[in-house]
């Protein structure tokens, strides 16, 4: 992606001015010759690493929430092709319709065959309109449940990326049964047999984020979020001013590291200095290391061990402090 066509966000403007300034030396360097500019470029690259690390390092929730919605952060077909081998994607829900919103299939992980599916919200107009931006109707969840129980059938894990500002509240997905479709998809995470691993990459918005995130163990990229309801849509609610988003970020605990404390995710998975989106390829290594090491490790339980281990892990949410 070109300089130009880069997206920076509100806090991001110290760092577009210096890559723009080392945009600029590298170009009027190769008129002046080899060599001109390079102490200067050298000089402003070691200040942009810098202010990176500090920009990122001081991320308030509202903050951080942007940074989680970020055009250019990893999606689902980018740790499929990155990490999955011989991907086959599986469609429809066998009731209605293919719900694009949510993608599946089959492919092999680093050597473990394993039904891979997460949310897609694509990056132009039409990949998004293709896909929803990333919010699955009830065919979507419906969808998820079919691919469950094949994984179940053939005894394959299961790996999900969640990204999704929610579910659609569309009239068209509430009259096919948006709600039970959401509750039948968290109930067959719940009761799968084989290992179940969710990472939260950008956004997890309420229901529609759970439905396929209810997980042996589950993952959250260092700036991602997780939370009942955006920030927005509660900030509407409570002050009747959507302005209060900010406000309500903060009130709401939904960044890695609170929802750590909270037991409601179990690791965080560290990002690139300027967050995912600054060093896709290197954030999606990182993932697929660290599912990699779970899923070798939830691969010695047995069916009932995994069950088990599940319904503990949620029933313990919340228990924290209640001695």
């Amino acid at each position: 992606m070109t300089l130009a066509n880069r997206h920076y966000l509100e806090f991001e403007r110290p760092i577009a001015e210096i890559e723009t300034k080392i945009d600029e030396l590298s170009r009027l360097s190769e008129d002046a010759g080899p060599g001109a500019f390079d102490l200067e470029i050298v000089a402003l690259k070691s200040r942009l690493e810098t202010l990176r690390r500090e920009a990122y390092a001081r991320l308030d929730p509202w903050q951080k929430t942007q940074v989680a919605r970020h055009p250019e952060r990893p999606h689902f077909i980018d740790y499929v092709r990155l990490l999955i081998d011989d991907f086959v994607e599986l469609r429809g829900d066998r009731k209605f319709a293919d719900d694009q919103a949510v993608v599946g299939g089959l492919g092999t992980f680093r050597g473990v065959p394993v039904l891979v599916m997460g949310h897609e919200k694509g990056r132009d107009t039409t990949t998004r309109l293709k896909h929803n931006f990333g919010m699955a109707r009830p065919e979507g969840y419906r969808k998820a449940v079919r691919l469950m129980d094949m994984a179940e059938k053939f005894n394959l894990p299961v790996i999900t990326f969640v990204d999704t500002a929610g579910a659609y509240p569309g009239i068209g997905a509430e009259e096919r049964g948006q709600g039970e479709a959401i509750a039948r998809s968290t109930e067959r995470c719940l009761t799968l047999k084989t290992p179940m691993i969710a990472t939260i990459v950008g956004e997890g918005g309420s229901g529609g984020a759970l439905a396929i995130a209810a997980a042996n163990r589950v993952l959250i990229l260092e700036h991602s979020i997780y939370s009942v309801i955006s920030p927005e849509a509660g900030s509407s609610i409570l002050f009747r001013d959507r302005a209060e988003a900010p406000r309500m970020a903060s009130a709401m605990k939904i960044t890695a590291h609170d929802l750590t404390a909270l037991g409601i995710v179990d690791r965080i998975i560290p990002e690139p200095p300027g967050g995912a989106h600054s060093d896709p390829e290197t954030a999606v290594k990182t993932v697929g290391d660290v599912v990699e090491e779970e899923l070798r490790t939830l691969m010695h339980l047995s069916a009932d061990a995994l069950l088990r281990q599940r319904a503990d892990r949620f029933y313990a949410i919340g228990q924290k402090g209640l001695a």
